[in-house]
């Protein structure tokens, strides 16, 4: 009785430090955040109640509207080539004996290893201003003659936005989605063949029902990194969201608003408001795909 007394104890003394950091660094922040939505403060003056009037401003806010078709633009733009090219170089790899499958897998994953902010920066590099590197290139060579303001464009810096995300996340998508059609029994592919089903037949009635829920995995995690784009349009556009708020997206206006217009609590209703809606895109992306899987 005594041994097991003490194991229950180191048992419970080798879980106290996650618990210790998941209480302190995330439970306590998002209560805390909950508790300031309903308050205003600018983080050094007294907190005062303002009751649901945050809330109030919150449905009238059009910087928060545009920050939300932003986002949802930016994630939409990247997602949907991500999981469709995933998909379909994900049945070639898997069904297919390609040399150097390996070496093509690592490359596609490598973008991923990057931090965002880095990938961001090197396009602001490349693309933003006068002295940018693509417009030295182009005017040394002769092409223009003046430098073109490439981020002057809206569809060019929100297109520019969606395509770093699917460039860091393709091969990530990429390997998840191989991982998914591999664990598929050859059997069922075989009993197929013999009842002489095509190859196109194969993928969309056998592949892509069983890897629903490998599909339903991407597709919520992606909505929760999705909604949450920060870094990528912040260091694009110098954390301005430029041109015309373009790519200003709804992380970037809750820090723009907490940490540059000092208004916590307003900063807090946004991300309250952000997490229901996440919560809400995450449910009817479950129930689709359930609902498929039931028909």
């Amino acid at each position: 009785m005594k041994n097991k007394i003490n194991r229950n104890f180191y048992a419970y003394l080798f879980i106290i430090p996650f618990f210790t950091v998941f209480v302190v660094f995330q439970l306590y922040p998002i209560l805390y955040t909950f508790f300031l939505s309903f308050h205003k403060w600018d983080g050094i003056s007294k907190i005062v109640n303002v009751g649901v009037d945050n809330f109030e401003t919150l449905l009238r806010d059009k910087y928060f509207s545009l920050s939300l078709k932003n986002t949802v633009r930016i994630w939409l733009g990247n997602f949907i080539p991500q999981i469709g090219i995933a998909l379909l170089l994900a049945g070639i790899f898997t069904f297919n004996r390609i040399k150097g499958m390996t070496f093509f897998r690592a490359v596609f994953y490598l973008p991923n290893l990057v931090t965002a902010a880095s990938m961001g920066l090197l396009f602001n590099l490349l693309f933003d201003g006068n002295k940018s590197v693509i417009n030295q290139i182009l005017m040394n060579l002769g092409i223009i003659n003046t430098p073109i303001e490439f981020f002057s464009s809206p569809i060019f810096a929100s297109s520019i936005a969606s395509y770093i995300q699917w460039w860091m996340w393709f091969g990530y998508t990429l390997i998840i989605v191989m991982a998914g059609m591999t664990s598929i029994s050859s059997e069922i592919y075989e009993a197929a063949m013999v009842d002489g089903a095509t190859s196109v037949k194969t993928f969309f009635y056998i592949t892509l029902p069983l890897v629903r829920p490998t599909l339903l995995y991407l597709m919520i995690t992606s909505i929760i990194g999705g909604m949450q784009l920060f870094d990528v349009p912040a260091t694009l556009t110098n954390g301005l969201g430029d041109p015309q708020k373009s790519i200003l997206t709804t992380a970037m206006y809750i820090y723009n608003t907490g940490f540059k217009n000092h208004n916590m609590g307003y900063a807090s209703t946004l991300s309250v408001g952000l997490f229901i809606i996440i919560a809400i895109l995450s449910v009817i992306s479950f129930r689709i795909m359930n609902a498929k899987e039931e028909k």
